[in-house]
């Protein structure tokens, strides 16, 4: 069985070159680019994209970056942050296409609309992409607009039933109806027209299976301009039964909700490209989401994760040979970030590996392999993925059953002698998504019988879906738990005389129609003895379950060092969260 889990990823490769659809020759290797959504959200503008077109022409692309891409609302002359306005007027032409906002956009006057900038970013040897949502503006539904060449009308194709529950534009395209085929053909031609390489669909791969029709007749639409537009499918996470069909349709497919600088939700990642890894293919590539590094949000802000998190993202995106689309402002790229954008060892991996696969996950050390073309040699990624007080059922104080929609677990665990308090909450099975928890009257009993509620304290550390952790009041304005969205956990520093924590645990409706899945609560005490003072952990790898022989030379591509040769095992120290890319040669 392992055997046949090893050989299945160079069987499916292997279909590029025989029967594969011609879209696939188009990104023969993962992507590689910049998006505008993690900095700009929906507010870049034409000079801000060439700002970013000329960083990545001077500094990134002699290492492989090449495409730049404006993410959502380029056709809202508002757009102000990361949200959405519902009365917003969007800028179309008569035939209901989405067109540039001029005020952001001036080169786009008189029909150019984006060829202007496309011809800028094509001078600079690069390629540009553009973000576009699922289906028709509802404004040309409302004003009734012709679909070019046809004698049908916006409203004979509108799905009115079929809409994003987070991004009020678009009405979904009925296929059933005769021209909506033509609709989107006549989409595509424009963006062909205007020279664009790239497109993400948005609101199209979650729930994939209602929406395989408009996947299909994007597909058509854009083999029918002539132009190898590559098709990247959002947002996630992609259902694994669709991918036979995605992989015949999209060169690349989110596997994820979006990915933001969290460790929980880098941590979660680990499982959702093992799982994908059999489903890839050359030219068909699940992807992880952007690479959210440097300055974020606005400007706002610079990445959270650590520089460990930050290696262990750039080599999991690598050894998964994930799409790899940089979120942060280019023109304020450090030189820590530079160096993890133009190490060309480790990208080598993302662009060049073969037969990449997970070897192990042993606890949470981690490990992957991937194989070097035309040679005998081995690339090997180890991780740490554990924390230093290990959030996990053995270790922890109290530990809930599976918590299910509308019913609650009383918590009531001992933090005798603790110095840190965790509170996690987790999905108890796989299915659950978007579930909101609450620990309702959160507090802290202290040795005379004194109690203190954790909504007066401050929390030390907290990372949840979405940012979403907070103190939940009643409609007088009074607290009355901690909410999130999970996976969450949140840290406080424990009074050195608290002895129990106590609150009641439960799943709130999620409010977006899903049915909230069961969660697990934990609640983690931090002591002396529980909490690692490490640099890191060994993460051991025989020689034997690579296939190598001893004697085998070792190099650390993010060092760019050779490490000389090891006999049976390979046991690097990676440091907690961190992570360590190693090329191994056979003498």
């Amino acid at each position: 069985m392992k055997l046949i889990t090893l050989l299945l990823p160079l069987t499916l490769a292997s279909a590029v070159h025989a029967g594969a659809p011609a879209f696939r020759s188009w990104a023969p290797t993962p992507p590689m680019g910049w998006n505008s959504w993690d900095n700009f959200a929906t507010t870049i503008t034409e000079e801000q994209t060439k700002q970013q077109a000329d960083f990545m022409a001077a500094q990134l692309k002699s290492h492989g970056w090449q495409y730049v891409v404006v993410d959502i609302q380029w056709y809202e002359p508002g757009a102000k942050s990361h949200a959405y306005r519902s009365d917003a007027t969007l800028t179309m032409d008569e035939f209901g296409r989405l067109t540039p906002a001029l005020n952001r956009f001036p080169s786009a006057a008189e029909g150019a609309g984006f060829k202007p900038l496309a011809d800028y970013i094509h001078s600079l040897g690069l390629k540009m992409g553009i973000h576009l949502m699922r289906g028709i503006p509802r404004q040309a539904v409302e004003r009734n607009l012709p679909v070019k060449g046809t004698s049908v009308r916006a409203q004979d194709i509108a799905n009115r039933a079929s809409i994003c529950p987070w991004n009020p534009d678009m009405f979904g395209v009925d296929l059933t109806k005769p021209g909506a085929q033509e609709y989107y053909d006549s989409v595509f031609a424009l963006i062909a027209a205007w020279g664009v390489d790239y497109v993400k669909v948005d609101d199209i791969s979650r729930p994939y299976h209602e929406h395989e029709s408009e996947i299909e007749a994007i597909r058509r639409a854009i083999d029918r301009t002539g132009r190898p537009i590559v098709l990247s499918l959002s947002p996630g996470e992609t259902a694994l039964t669709a991918a036979a069909h995605v992989r015949d349709h999209a060169n690349l497919w989110r596997i994820s909700d979006d990915f933001w600088d969290r460790w929980l939700a880098l941590r979660d990642q680990f499982g959702r490209l093992a799982a994908w890894n059999p489903h890839r293919v050359t030219g068909a590539w699940p992807d992880a989401d952007m690479l959210p590094l440097g300055v974020l949000n606005l400007g706002t802000r610079i990445t959270r994760f650590t520089p460990d998190e930050q290696r262990t993202l750039m080599t999991l995106w690598s050894i998964a040979r994930s799409p790899l689309m940089h979120g942060g402002d280019l023109t304020k790229t450090d030189d820590f970030t530079l160096s993890l954008l133009t190490n060309d060892e480790v990208l080598a991996v993302n662009q060049q590996s073969e037969n990449n696969r997970p070897l192990f996950d042993r606890d949470q050390l981690i490990a992957w392999v991937a194989d070097v073309p035309g040679s005998a040699d081995k690339y090997l990624a180890v991780f740490n993925t554990r924390d230093r007080v290990r959030r996990t059922p053995a270790n922890a104080r109290y530990v809930s059953p599976s918590v299910r929609s509308g019913a609650g677990a009383a918590v009531d665990a001992d933090v005798t002698g603790g110095t840190k308090l965790f509170l996690s909450a987790e999905p108890a099975e796989t299915s659950g998504e978007w579930n909101r928890i609450l620990w309702r009257a959160p507090r802290l009993v202290f040795a005379d019988g004194k109690e203190q509620p954790l909504t007066e304290l401050t929390w030390a550390h907290a990372d949840a879906a979405w940012d979403s952790t907070a103190v939940k009041k009643d409609a007088a304005g009074q607290p009355i738990g901690i909410g999130a969205e999970i996976p969450a956990f949140v840290e406080f520093a424990l009074p050195r005389d608290a002895v129990r924590f106590r609150a009641q645990a439960s799943v709130e409706s999620n409010g977006r129609g899903h049915e909230p899945g069961p969660v697990r609560f934990l609640v983690v005490v931090a002591t002396p003895e529980n909490e690692s003072k490490a640099a890191g952990l060994p993460v051991a790898v025989s020689l034997s379950e690579l296939g190598l022989p001893q004697g085998t030379h070792v190099r650390d591509l993010w060092a760019h060092r050779d490490l000389g040769t090891v006999e049976r095992e390979f046991a690097p120290e990676i440091p907690f969260h961190g992570a360590g890319l190693y090329r191994l040669s056979p003498r």
